[in-house]
């Protein structure tokens, strides 16, 4: 039987054929280090748990609930904005609750583009952008990251653009926006025409003292912008499926049209859940944010410094270039996996600009990224 030729337009993913391999290796009894996934690997805090429980025994929430989610959470991510980024919400027409940011990265395509419009995406970038713009029917341009500044040149924006994807921090590369970037992609966007979208989903997770910046605090970024933000890295809920989508009016009406046709909203005690984590984790984001900077500088440490590559600025990864002797990220990733059971996502598979890259997860312990640096320094002095 034939799918239809939306299916058949969805980008390959790499990731998938490495991780169903790296639970073979375990399986057949190798130590296997998964540095692969962005998958957080410590639980949900207790109080939002308990939370949960008490709230899922609400029969209201047994029921169907309104499909734009609760009005008392939409109120709770636009007083996160306001203190976190100084940024003002109307909460009723400028915030969409998601079932995930991932689904609203891809729902945002849908709600904007037409077949033949044109997307601009970064490169590297997170691939579930690319899949929304194929199940639209539109085009897909690459936004070229400077190898150095990790930045993508705002020229590249013109009228032909209808929408762009801007990501930070970012991933794979780590690197967090300046106000500048923002500014200069928001000035070419109303020049332009374009919307812009930013996938905040990192932006608790930050090193060294570091902030990360919303679009939607720069000057005219509410004007041609959205941002999408979630649960799923800050409070390590990724299970939940809840995230958020915030600027434009226009467009979260948009969003919020498409939802009414395709969901039922997220289940009401995992709103409530998000409500106690977003109004009183301060301490636990914290606290979560020291523990990747420790895992971070554990792993970076562990390698020689011929292979030691800048240390990332925020997010849950650290990305490595590799030695040119390597020409394929991925032909690295196999045999890296193959020879010395260590799970890495290549570069490629986050686009042509990510060749000659791998991705490392920072979501094991800090005595397993030492064992993983090692393993990864003497798999590379092999093959010299």
């Amino acid at each position: 039987m034939e799918p239809a030729q939306r299916l058949k337009r969805l980008p390959t993913q790499f990731f998938a054929q490495l991780i169903s391999r790296a639970e073979q290796l375990k399986q057949a009894g190798y130590d296997v280090i998964n540095l692969g996934q962005g998958n957080p690997d410590q639980p949900a805090p207790d109080f939002v748990i308990k939370k949960l429980q008490q709230a899922a025994e609400n029969p209201t929430y047994h029921r169907y609930i309104s499909f734009k989610g609760l009005p008392a959470l939409k109120q709770t991510v636009a007083h996160y904005y306001h203190v976190h980024y100084g940024v003002d919400l109307d909460a009723e027409k400028e915030i969409a609750i998601l079932i995930g940011s991932k689904i609203g990265l891809q729902e945002i395509s849908l709600a904007l583009l037409n077949p033949g419009d044109h997307a601009l995406v970064p490169d590297p970038g997170y691939p579930d952008y690319w899949s929304g713009i194929q199940l639209a029917g539109a085009k897909m341009k690459k936004w070229p990251l400077h190898p150095q500044t990790g930045y993508p040149d705002p020229d590249l924006l013109t009228a032909d653009i209808r929408l762009a994807f801007l990501n930070y921090p970012n991933n794979p590369t780590g690197k967090l926006a300046s106000r500048e970037l923002f500014d200069a992609v928001i000035t070419k966007a109303m020049d332009t025409g374009t919307i812009l979208a930013h996938d905040l989903a990192y932006g608790d997770i930050v090193f060294d003292g570091r902030r990360s910046e919303s679009l939607l605090a720069r000057p005219g970024g509410k004007a041609v912008g959205i941002e999408f933000t979630t649960i799923s890295k800050s409070f390590n809920m990724a299970g939940f499926r809840l995230g958020f989508a915030a600027g434009h009016a226009e467009i979260i009406q948009y969003l919020e049209t498409l939802q009414d046709h395709l969901h039922c909203s997220q289940y009401g005690a995992i709103q409530e859940a998000a409500i106690t984590a977003l109004t009183d984790s301060e301490e636990f984001v914290g606290a979560l944010r020291s523990l990747y900077q420790r895992r971070r500088d554990a792993f970076l440490e562990a390698l020689p410094p011929s292979y030691r590559p800048p240390a990332t600025q925020g997010s849950i990864f650290q990305w490595m270039a590799l030695p040119q002797t390597f020409p394929s990220s991925l032909d690295f990733a196999k045999d890296l996996a193959e020879s010395l059971q260590v799970i890495v996502a290549p570069g490629i598979g986050f686009g042509e600009g990510g060749e000659g890259y791998i991705r490392i997860s920072l979501t094991e312990s800090e005595n397993r990224l030492k064992e993983a640096a090692k393993r990864l320094a003497v798999f590379m002095d092999k093959a010299r």
